[in-house]
C-alpha cells in the first residue's frame, strides 16, 4: 500500500495524497504558470525539491541554516485585534501595544501602523490621529515602522465614492464614461496617497507599504505607481514597498500605460519592472490560490511565477505569503503546515529576498 501524506486543498481542507499524486499536481501547477504567464519551466531538481518539501515529516518545517530572510508585514496590528474573518485573533489591544508586541515578543523585522479600514481613502478625515499615533509609536519602537494601507480604488466608485461605478457603465456599454470614471478615480487615488504620506512622513514614518496594488484593475495600479513616482521624487530616502493584488493586473480599462508600458495583463516578472521604474524599494508579487486545487498545485504555480519575478528584479522581492496567496490556502487562519512549507519553497527554490 502506497504511503500517503497529509496535505491541504486550496481552501484549507485536509487531504491525503500519495507521492505520485503530489508529483502529478506539482507538475500541473508549475505548467499552469508556464502556459499562462509564459515563465520558464521549473527544472527536474526544483520539482523534486518541491515534492521533498511537501512530504517532509512534521507539522511544520523551516529553511536551512544560512537562508533566513527578513519579514515585512501588512495589515499592521489587525492580525491581533481584528476579527478572525480578517486573519485576526480578536485580542483586545491598542495598536501601540500590538506593534510593540510584534517587535519585542514576536521578533518582527519591520512593523507598520495601519487603520482598521486599511485603505487610504478612509484615512483622509482622521489623518491627524494617524500622525499622532505614528509619532508616539516611533518614540516607543526601534524596528523600521511604516504606514500601511491598500490603494483600494474601488472606494472611489459609487456608492462609496464620487465617481460612477465603471462596472455598471461597462454593462450598459457606456465605454467612454467607464474609462473616464477610472481615470478620474486614479487621479484622486494618487493625490490622496501622496497627501496622506506627506503628513505621515512629517510625523516620523520610515516609509509606506502599498498593499494589494491593482485590486481594482489596471487603473488601480496606474494610480499607485504614479503616487510612488511622486513620493520618490519628494522623499529620496523613503522606504516604499509595493505589494501586488494578484499574479495579473486585470484590464478593466485596458489602455492605461505607465512609462510607456500597457498595464493590463502584466504578470509578476513584468509588474516588477514598472515598480522599479516608479521608484519603489521592494516589490511583493502575489500569486492567488485556487481553492479547488491542492496545495502542491498552488505552491508549484506560485514558485514558478515568483522565481521568474526574482530573476527579473533589481530590487528585493518580498513575496506575498498569507491567506490566499503564495500557495497558502484561502483560510481565515492559515494552517502552519502549509504556511511553513510554502515559505520554505519560496525562499529556497524561488529565491525570494523576504516575505
Amino acid at each position: 500500500m502506497a504511503t500517503e501524506y497529509i496535505l491541504r486543498m486550496g481552501d484549507g481542507k485536509r487531504v491525503s495524497m500519495t507521492k505520485e499524486q503530489i508529483k502529478e499536481d506539482t507538475l500541473a501547477g508549475a505548467g499552469n504558470a508556464v502556459d499562462y504567464g509564459l515563465v520558464p519551466e521549473l527544472s527536474a531538481d526544483e520539482i523534486d525539491k518541491l515534492i521533498e518539501i511537501c512530504t517532509m515529516p512534521g507539522k511544520s518545517v523551516s529553511v536551512e541554516y544560512g537562508m533566513e530572510i527578513p519579514v515585512s508585514h501588512d495589515i499592521g496590528t489587525i492580525r491581533l485585534d481584528g476579527d478572525q474573518g480578517n486573519s485576526g485573533v480578536g485580542i483586545p489591544s491598542s495598536r501601540l501595544v500590538g506593534m510593540m508586541m510584534h517587535e519585542r515578543a514576536f521578533g518582527a523585522d519591520t512593523m507598520e501602523l495601519g487603520h482598521i479600514d486599511y485603505s487610504f481613502k478612509p484615512v483622509k478625515p482622521i489623518v491627524s490621529n494617524e500622525c499622532q499615533m505614528m509619532e508616539v509609536a516611533q518614540q516607543n519602537m526601534i524596528v523600521p515602522l511604516f504606514y500601511g494601507a491598500m490603494p483600494n480604488m474601488g472606494l472611489y466608485y459609487t456608492p462609496d465614492g464620487p465617481f460612477e461605478n465603471p462596472g455598471d457603465l461597462l454593462k450598459a456599454f457606456k465605454l467612454e464614461e467607464a474609462f473616464a470614471s477610472m481615470e478620474h478615480s486614479a487621479e484622486h487615488l494618487t493625490r490622496d496617497i501622496v497627501w496622506i504620506m506627506q503628513k505621515l512622513m512629517a510625523s516620523g514614518a520610515d516609509g509606506v507599504n502599498l498593499d494589494t496594488t491593482g485590486a481594482a484593475g489596471d487603473a488601480d495600479a496606474y494610480g499607485t505607481l504614479t503616487a510612488v513616482k511622486a513620493l520618490r521624487e519628494e522623499f529620496p530616502e523613503m522606504y516604499i514597498e509595493v505589494g501586488s493584488a494578484g499574479e495579473s493586473w486585470i484590464g478593466m480599462h485596458g489602455m492605461l500605460e505607465f512609462e510607456g508600458t500597457v498595464l493590463a495583463g502584466l504578470w509578476p516578472h513584468q509588474q516588477v519592472k514598472l515598480v522599479e521604474k516608479a521608484g519603489a524599494s521592494i516589490f511583493g508579487p502575489a500569486v492567488n490560490t485556487n481553492t479547488s486545487r491542492t496545495f502542491p498545485w498552488n505552491l508549484a504555480r506560485s514558485v514558478a511565477f515568483t522565481k521568474e519575478c526574482c530573476k527579473a528584479s533589481t530590487i528585493p522581492i518580498h513575496a506575498d505569503m498569507g491567506m490566499g496567496v503564495g500557495g497558502i490556502p484561502m483560510l481565515e487562519t492559515p494552517p502552519i503546515d502549509a504556511v511553513t512549507r510554502a515559505s520554505k519553497a519560496i525562499v529556497e527554490i524561488a529565491g525570494a529576498d523576504g516575505i
